[in-house]
């Protein structure tokens, strides 16, 4: 029970931590239809400029000021790059923005270095919230849930419970006709663009003090937020929280559970030895292929459902 217990909070927890990065990317890949490779990077410039902002002004500043300077970020990118790219297809977006996080990993690289920078917990967050049979529960990881749970809740409801978020879908779904009706319909582009780079980036505050702040830290969560966002459903954002929330779960309890499939035969009275033809697969514990789990789903996912968990759309 309290692998089980201890094991369900950490999923909880990475599994919010992938919602608050995988979010603005939906609004953006699912809404705009643009393949932004670039977004675990404002993830990081999230991180890095939560870091630097912090040792000036405190970690509660950093989490105001550094997602509004990746938004800001993102707009410029928005208006600068990928709008006088766009009309040339999904291709010319994708070299774009894989060329972009290229670039700004080399940026970073020579800003703030090749290693790890000390971004710590802030230390009124910096206790144990409670204890689980010995084993203490942070109280920042609590305060990452409440607040990719209020981030949940706000876009949920400003998409579909204001004048603003009805402008946003019908400018991102019929365009011509919004235009018509008198809204600047690049502009909402660029609001939405600078808002799903915004969530990255308060992503990476709430992140990269929670696992580490380094230049690869945009490559190393970059794929698994692609996963969440496909297997979720294009269009979703309560697709993309239930994906998230799986894709936690399963990753954390494939790391505690040391099992195989030779220990699922042996249930059925099949009994594995080295001299079973195809021993060595059968015998591959679940800690060996968890960061592979996520991407075997994903293939599942294409295959059976190409729309996703609640998407709308195969394309």
């Amino acid at each position: 029970m309290e692998v089980f217990v201890v094991s369900l909070l950490n999923g909880l927890v990475y599994g919010m931590l992938l919602f608050m990065l995988a979010s603005g990317l939906t609004l953006i890949f699912s809404m705009m239809g643009v393949l932004n490779f670039a977004h675990a990077s404002a993830y990081m410039i999230g991180a890095y400029f939560a870091y630097t902002l912090s040792l000036y002004v405190g970690f509660w500043v950093a989490l105001i000021v550094a997602p509004i300077l990746c938004g800001l970020l993102g707009a410029a990118i928005e208006m600068w790059g990928l709008r006088r790219v766009h009309k040339n297809g999904h291709i010319a977006e994708l070299l774009f923005t894989f060329g972009l996080a290229l670039i700004i990993e080399k940026v970073v690289q020579m800003t703030w270095g090749l290693i790890a920078v000390p971004y710590r917990i802030p230390s009124g967050l910096d206790f144990p919230l409670f204890d689980l049979w010995g084993t203490q529960f942070p109280a920042y990881r609590a305060f990452m849930l409440l607040i990719s749970a209020l981030m949940f809740l706000s876009i949920w409801l400003g998409l579909t419970r204001t004048r603003i978020g009805l402008v946003i879908q019908a400018a991102l779904t019929h365009p011509d006709m919004a235009g018509a009706l008198g809204h600047n319909v690049p502009r909402v582009f660029t609001m939405v663009f600078a808002a799903g780079t915004a969530l990255a980036g308060l992503a990476g505050v709430i992140g990269g003090n929670y696992r580490v702040t380094e230049p690869g830290m945009a490559f190393s969560m970059g794929p698994i937020v692609f996963v969440v966002v496909v297997f979720g459903g294009l269009g979703s954002l309560t697709g993309c929280f239930i994906a998230s929330i799986l894709m936690g779960l399963i990753q954390t309890f494939a790391v505690v559970l040391d099992y195989s499939l030779a220990d699922l035969l042996e249930v059925f009275g099949f009994v594995v030895t080295k001299a079973t033809p195809g021993s060595e697969f059968l015998m591959v514990t679940l800690p060996r292929i968890a960061a592979l789990l996520p991407f075997i789903l994903l293939v599942l996912i294409l295959v059976l459902r190409p729309r996703g968990l609640l998407g709308t759309r195969d394309t």
